[in-house]
């Protein structure tokens, strides 16, 4: 089987670098082009000398067209904005695409649905560590085993993190809500401040830390009369989600158009969220 020619898209980034780095690393795939916004300091620079590997006569460049010309794969960890865009084009061409974009808002994810409906295969994940997902997974059966329990999620990142709750946290609030069969939007509460009374049953909270160079921490806690049970998951290094891009890459490549998680990647047949 040929290798698939894959895009990186914000590969001035630090995720766009570690997916530059799974991507020579990942037999089946190869890095086709590699581009980031116009005016960023990466711009001609050799993609794999950028990553810390060995050059891969590839310069990164803003040309968005020649890019996606004659690639099979985008892997999109930039902005909300960027990716809807990414989407429409990687539905015109056929492409797959895989997003681990976050802070997306309802009308982008509707977009980025309907450009699923019009011929791409698009993976989207708050998270693309595989343990995250299997977590999301836990959550979703603690959630309904323990239904009486309230939750909380506290979730830490570095300081140039811009959007919060993480899409992390959120997923792991989705998989607890799913697991509850409720709407996490009508149970959330994101901000706590000043006399706030008693705690309302059945809301899933939301606690968000920033600080230092962490790669991100989630819990989630599930607190029931004179126990709580606890899952954590802490990420060391980028690259535990840039191989999980690349697993999805790999995976997306043999699918039909449509939109599709980490969950069906990882064949959790079992869940009821798409993660």
């Amino acid at each position: 089987m040929a290798e698939l020619k894959v895009v990186v898209a914000g590969a001035g980034g630090r995720m766009g670098a570690a997916n530059i780095r799974a991507i020579a690393a990942h037999p089946g795939l190869s890095l086709h082009a590699a581009v980031d916004r116009p005016g960023s300091e990466a711009l001609g620079q050799d993609a794999g000398l950028f990553a810390g590997i060995a050059a891969l006569g590839v310069a990164i460049s803003d040309d968005i067209d020649a890019a996606l010309h004659g690639a099979d794969v985008i892997i999109d960890f930039t902005a909300p904005d960027a990716t809807t865009a990414l989407a429409g084009r990687a539905a015109a061409l056929g492409l797959a695409h895989i997003i681990g974009t976050t802070g997306c808002s309802e009308a982008d994810d509707a977009a980025i649905a309907r450009c699923a409906s019009d011929g791409a295969r698009i993976v989207k994940s708050g998270n693309f560590s595989m343990g995250m997902v299997v977590l999301a997974n836990l959550v979703e059966k603690a959630a309904a085993a323990l239904a009486d329990y309230d939750i909380e999620i506290l979730e830490m990142h570095h300081n140039r993190k811009v959007d919060a709750p993480s899409g992390t946290a959120l997923l792991l609030g989705e998989a607890a809500a799913s697991g509850r069969d409720i709407s996490l939007k009508a149970h959330s509460v994101r901000v706590r401040d000043g006399h706030t009374g008693p705690r309302e049953a059945g809301s899933i909270g939301f606690a968000t830390l920033r600080g230092g160079t962490v790669v991100g921490d989630h819990s989630v806690i599930l607190a029931g009369p004179g126990e709580r049970l606890e899952l954590n998951h802490r990420a060391e290094d980028r690259s535990i989600f840039a191989n999980g891009a690349a697993r999805a890459a790999l995976w997306a490549a043999g699918q039909e158009p449509g939109l599709y998680s980490m969950v069906d990647v990882l064949g959790l047949n079992d869940a009821t969220r798409k993660y």
